[in-house]
């Protein structure tokens, strides 16, 4: 891959990831996720493992690193769901 493709793909990884992070604050700090979907949540927290997993068996490191945050970040969006809703 070039470096041009290399850098696309990761400016599109960050911010594709960064965009979870205000929502993630606004759930944490409002404590209510009454207006989330548990059932996008799940499905996309779900779709975001398999990337993460398509990511280890191919090698690429911007789709590995992308989906481990944004992983991390709706799931951390998913637990707050399930614990303040």
């Amino acid at each position: 891959m070039n470096s041009i493709t290399s850098t696309i793909g990761f400016i599109a990884a960050i911010l594709t990831t960064l965009s979870f992070v205000p929502q993630v604050l606004k759930v944490w700090r409002s404590r209510s996720a009454k207006d989330i979907s548990l059932g996008m949540y799940s499905l996309f927290t779900l779709g975001i493992a398999a990337w993460l997993l398509y990511g280890f068996l191919i090698d690429s490191w911007p789709v590995i690193l992308a989906n481990l945050v944004t992983l991390i970040l709706a799931g951390s969006v998913l637990v707050m769901k399930l614990k303040f809703a």
